[in-house]
Order: C-alpha cells, then sequence, then structure tokens
C-alpha cells in the first residue's frame, strides 16, 4: 500500500507534506489523521525547518471524511461506543490545534476540492493560498450533522467575519478560489500549474528570517485572536519582544546590515 502521507523536503528549510490518497481525493481516515499528527510532531522538533507546506495529491485537498469510514483511533477498543466516539471525534479536533502548536509556519497549498474537515484544515494553517480549481465548503450540514465541528465556528469568523462566516455555515454552499481570495479565506488565488510554486516560494521567503522571530509572530498572531482587549494585546507583545532581543538573530541582522551582507540566522 502507497503511504497515505508524503514528507518530502524540496530545500533545507522547508518541508512539504501531500496527503496521498488521490483515489479518494484525499478524504481523511484515522491512518491519515495519524500519519498527520505524527510527521507534525516530529517537524516541530526539528529546528532546521523552518516552513511547512500542506497540500493533497491528485486534483483534491481533502474532501473531508472518508465516508466509506474514517476507522479507529489509537486507543478504541470496542467496549464503549460513546468513548470511541468521543476519540475519534477527538482525534480529527486535536490536528487541528496541533497545526496552531507547531512552531513553524503552515501554508496550505489548496489544489482542489477543501470540504469538512479539508475546509478545518486550510483554515487552521497559517497561510493559505488556492488554485482556481479549488473548492471551498463547510460541509457538515449537508449530512444532518452541525457545521460548528473541527474548529471551523471559530476559525471562519475570525478570518473573514462574522457575516460572511455565518452565510456559509448555515448554507454550506461552495466557495471557488476567486470568491475565497475576495472574501480573504485565502491570501492568493493562482493558476492551478503555479500553486506549488507560490506556496513554496512563500515557505522559502519565510525560511530566510530569525527562526526565532517567525515562531514568535505565530504565536502571538494566533494568541491575540483569543485575547479580550488592545491593552492585553500590547502588554502580551511587550513580554515577547523582550524575549527576542536576548536571542542571538538580533545582534547577527545588525552586524549584516553593517556589513551589506544577507543576515545568516543559526536554527
Amino acid at each position: 500500500m502507497p503511504d497515505v502521507l508524503l514528507s518530502e523536503r524540496p530545500t533545507p528549510k522547508v518541508r512539504l507534506l501531500t496527503l496521498n490518497r488521490p483515489d479518494r481525493l484525499n478524504a481523511m481516515t484515522a491512518e491519515l489523521c495519524a500519519a498527520l499528527h505524527g510527521e507534525l510532531e516530529a517537524i516541530a522538533a526539528d529546528r532546521a525547518c523552518r516552513a511547512v507546506v500542506l497540500t493533497g495529491a491528485g486534483r483534491g485537498f481533502c474532501a473531508g471524511l472518508d465516508l466509506q469510514g474514517y476507522g479507529d483511533a489509537p486507543g478504541n477498543d470496542g467496549s464503549d461506543q460513546a468513548r470511541d466516539r468521543l476519540g475519534n471525534q477527538e482525534h480529527m479536533s486535536r490536528l487541528i490545534l496541533r497545526l496552531r502548536d507547531t512552531p513553524q509556519p503552515i501554508i496550505a497549498a489548496v489544489n482542489g476540492p477543501a470540504a469538512g474537515f479539508g475546509l478545518a484544515l486550510a483554515l487552521g494553517s497559517d497561510i493559505r493560498f488556492a488554485a482556481r480549481s479549488a473548492v471551498f465548503r463547510a460541509a457538515f450540514i449537508n449530512i444532518g450533522v452541525s457545521n460548528c465541528d473541527m474548529a471551523v465556528s471559530w476559525l471562519m469568523p475570525r478570518l473573514i467575519g462574522a457575516s460572511r462566516a455565518h452565510e456559509l455555515m448555515l448554507t454550506g454552499r461552495r466557495v471557488d478560489g476567486e470568491e475565497a481570495e475576495r472574501i480573504g479565506l485565502v491570501a492568493d488565488t493562482v493558476q492551478d500549474e503555479g500553486l506549488l510554486d507560490r506556496a513554496l516560494g512563500a515557505a522559502e521567503q519565510i525560511a530566510e528570517l530569525a527562526p526565532w522571530g517567525v515562531r514568535l509572530t505565530k504565536q502571538g498572531m494566533w494568541t491575540a485572536l483569543e485575547l479580550p482587549s488592545e491593552r492585553a494585546a500590547a502588554e502580551y507583545e511587550d513580554r515577547q519582544q523582550i524575549m527576542a532581543t536576548h536571542g542571538a538573530a538580533l545582534p547577527e541582522a545588525i552586524t549584516a546590515f553593517l556589513e551589506n551582507r544577507p543576515a545568516d540566522f543559526a536554527d
């Protein structure tokens, strides 16, 4: 059987993760979810990796849960149906939280349908780029359950505003790549054949920056979405910035500027 997740290093500082179930539009199973958990955990500990690109093989990003069956999360043993179902649910939802907890920025290169779980994967990433053929859909409501799932109800209003989020969540309609860019769901929409280059180019741009500053910025941006006031955000930033100024990156950046050369930031 082929690996359900491909992990490559197209450049020394960038990791490319490809969901590899193209015959099922990369629909999510327990096996694929576990592979993503494991790979992201390993990446978090890899200081040489400074950015991650997440995409799908074939013509889909991730079409949601595999309707032929998700399988069993680790620890499920069939002895308690409610417990096992919650185990599966948490196995999936914690993956979206893991995207945030991964210190390196994660760029979703959405190359086709991103529905249900696939939409959550895209929203939980730090940056989203879409192909012209990409389609986004909050799809849970179309199978009779709540669209408030996998942190989508928290993420979507913060990314595109409550009014648009309510409309998309309550209708379950499809959003193409061009509309996704117009409403701010993605940062850029490009021709299909240029998507991976666009995502890898952004990853390389990030990878050349000081990794400590990048990681603090990712952490700070996500944390600011949960802070109650501008004052709380400013006070949080103050502490982050003081930590950053005691690192090795600032002296290197200043020296490189004075010597008129590119900065060489350590891992």
